[in-house]
């Protein structure tokens, strides 16, 4: 299955069933697993609250005879009390929320999916070009990049196909 399918006839309207669209299809997937991963951890940070991970990080700041008054085990002693924790939980659900809704998006081929795919793709890169500027050496910047750079390729494309080729019924614009 390829992810850019060849188009047949360069002058046919955009075809709007997802099913010809399977470079989307392989981003939904991702983007619904990520969507649905973040949702399990926000429940989970809900339904543990504050106090196991406050467990975890004394043993750890114990074990590695870390400060718990300065540095970040200091930080995340303040930040896990029930208020940060509904705060991170609430943040990782709309992040969930909106993976998950891009994924539904895409998989059905609709444009507001790729726009909002394109956009936040193409806002991680630089952040994935500064960690690949500071960790050179290490593969997983490389493929970071890579798969960012593939997946706004991939969703620019679509919507400049719909540019330019719009759907019958609907002009350029």
């Amino acid at each position: 299955m390829a992810l850019l399918p060849h188009r047949h006839d360069p002058d046919a309207p955009y075809d709007l069933d997802p099913h010809h669209h399977p470079g989307l299809h392989v981003i939904a997937l991702v983007e619904a697993a990520k969507g649905l991963l973040a949702l399990i951890a926000a429940s989970g940070l809900v339904i543990a609250g504050p106090v196991p991970l406050l467990d975890l990080l004394h043993d750890l700041t114990r074990r590695f005879q870390l400060d718990p008054q300065h540095g970040v085990a200091g930080w995340l002693e303040h930040a896990l009390s029930p208020t940060g924790v509904h705060v991170a939980a609430a943040i990782a659900t709309l992040y969930g929320v909106l993976h998950v809704a891009e994924g539904w998006g895409l998989w059905r081929a609709k444009a507001w999916a790729s726009w909002l795919g394109c956009v936040t793709a193409a806002t991680y890169l630089p952040f994935d070009i500064y960690a690949l500027v500071m960790h050179p050496r290490h593969w997983m910047s490389y493929a970071v990049v890579a798969i960012n750079l593939v997946v706004v390729w991939v969703l620019a494309r679509d919507l400049f196909e719909r540019h330019i080729h719009p759907p019958k019924g609907q002009r350029p614009g």
